[in-house]
């Protein structure tokens, strides 16, 4: 079912899935699903984690549930709308958030995404489970749990997933870092949310978009370079007069100022391994991946 750190996929037959390779501590589970092992079709094939994009919303019900069975998870994950920014979602009873559902999260956010389903649907006198249905998500691009039942969940096609975990196992988090919400602070704000010292924190690095894939203009730099002016070394200029970003090098700049203890994963790029991951810069309409981590129960 998995492949573990930067191998070359997954076991067949099952959803792909890597798991992160990093010390996390006991009852800590977390993983990073690919574009394998589902039954989404083309542009979205296959396993497709992402609803609201085109695809058909049974497919995506099904390959979320592929993605339930396979890591036997405690709950639906805590889909979040996602908007590249940095506003960090506490999943929980606490905030009414419970699972990522479209009961658990209706009344918290505005979103126009769609949950997964957690009932039964008639439909020409046949029951069907887990139909995507529509449905408000928080809006938010971090999510942080405490304690077991809730998955951290956030959805990628070229944008860095960053995972978080405490050294004692009592808190994970999950944040949506594409450019935008690397130079917006999300990484901060999720620390800064999970509420243990950063340096009891350990943090893994999953697939995004390579260097060599990532041209961006003169605005993407000056917004690194506004607050750290040694954020010049993640950029490379090319011969089209435009930058080269290493999203990894930016988020590791900005995970080592806040003292974090590890810093774990990077490496991959999703434009370029079309075999393993979707990339919206590659293929413009595509499917989505997605970062899972949570706490199993004692």
């Amino acid at each position: 079912m998995s492949a573990r750190g930067q191998g070359r996929g997954p076991i067949a037959p099952g959803p792909g899935i890597i798991a992160p390779d990093w010390p996390a501590p006991a009852g800590v589970r977390a993983a990073f699903t690919l574009r394998t092992g589902g039954v989404s079709v083309a542009p979205y094939d296959s396993l497709n984690m992402g609803a609201a994009i085109g695809d058909s919303p049974e497919a995506v019900a099904e390959n979320r549930r592929r993605v339930r069975d396979a890591l036997r998870l405690p709950a639906e994950p805590g889909w979040l709308e996602q908007v590249h920014g940095v506003e960090v979602v506490a999943l929980g009873a606490a905030t009414g958030v419970a699972g990522g559902g479209e009961a658990g999260a209706r009344g918290v956010g505005a979103g126009r995404d769609v949950a997964a389903g957690v009932g039964r649907e008639a439909a020409g006198g046949v029951a069907r489970v887990g139909v995507v249905a529509a449905g408000a998500l928080p809006r938010g691009d971090a999510s942080v749990a405490w304690g077991p039942g809730q998955v951290c969940a956030i959805r990628v096609a070229d944008c860095m997933p960053v995972l978080f975990a405490a050294a004692d196992g009592s808190v994970v988090g999950a944040a949506h870092a594409g450019w935008r919400g690397l130079a917006g602070g999300v990484l901060e704000a999720t620390v800064e949310r999970m509420g243990v010292p950063a340096s009891r924190l350990i943090a893994w690095m999953g697939p995004a978009i390579g260097q060599p894939n990532f041209e961006v203009g003169d605005d993407v730099r000056a917004a690194f370079m506004a607050t750290d002016l040694a954020a010049a070394s993640a950029f490379v200029a090319n011969a089209r007069g435009r930058w080269q970003c290493d999203l990894y090098a930016l988020a590791r700049r900005r995970l080592t100022a806040l003292g974090v203890a590890g810093i774990y994963g990077g490496g991959w790029c999703t434009f370029a391994d079309s075999e393993r991951f979707f990339s919206y810069r590659r293929s413009g309409q595509c499917g989505r991946m997605a970062a899972l981590i949570w706490i199993e129960a004692g």
